[in-house]
C-alpha cells in the first residue's frame, strides 16, 4: 500500500499568484513557510530556529478563493500530496518538491480573530463524489440497531 499525504501549517511569504490554464482552469501558487524551534545539544544548548519553505499549488475554485482571501503573512493549513518537479537548466538537472493542495484551511487574522469569525476551509468536498444531490443516496445510520 502506498500513501502520499501531507499536512502543513505555516504563513504565506508573499501574496498568492493566480493564473489560468488555456482551458480556463484556475491555478494559484502559494509560498508557505513553516517554522520549527528547538534546542541544539539538549537542555543546555542554544535555541535554533529552522524554517521550511514549500511551494503550494491550488487548483480550481479553491485557488480562486485563496487568491481572493489570502495575502502575505496569512496563516493556513494545507492538506495535499507531495509532487516532485524535475527539469534541466544550463545542463544541470534540478528538482524540487511542492505540495498539490486538496484543501486549504484559512486561520483568522490577528490574535483576536479579527477579519473572520473562525477557520474557513476551501477545498474539495469529498461528498461531491457521491451520486445524487448532496449525498442523497447515502443510507442514514439507524441508531436503534441492537449491537
Amino acid at each position: 500500500m502506498e500513501l502520499n499525504k501531507i499536512f502543513m501549517v505555516g504563513n504565506l511569504t508573499k501574496d498568492p499568484e493566480l493564473r489560468y490554464t488555456g482551458g480556463g482552469t484556475a491555478v494559484c501558487d502559494l509560498r508557505l513557510a513553516s517554522n520549527r524551534r528547538y534546542r541544539r545539544g539538549g537542555d543546555s544548548g542554544e535555541m535554533v530556529d529552522e524554517t521550511c519553505y514549500v511551494d503550494v499549488v491550488v487548483w480550481g475554485r479553491s485557488g480562486e478563493n485563496c487568491n481572493q482571501y489570502l495575502k502575505k503573512g496569512s496563516m493556513v493549513l494545507v492538506e495535499g500530496r507531495l509532487k516532485l518537479d524535475e527539469w534541466e537548466k544550463d545542463g544541470q538537472r534540478r528538482s524540487k518538491h511542492s505540495i498539490v493542495a486538496d484543501r486549504v484551511n484559512f486561520f483568522p487574522r490577528g490574535a483576536g480573530g479579527e477579519g473572520g469569525g473562525g477557520q474557513q476551509s476551501y477545498g474539495r468536498n469529498f461528498n461531491d463524489d457521491l451520486p445524487g444531490e448532496s449525498g442523497s443516496n447515502v443510507e442514514e445510520f439507524n441508531s436503534e440497531v441492537p449491537f
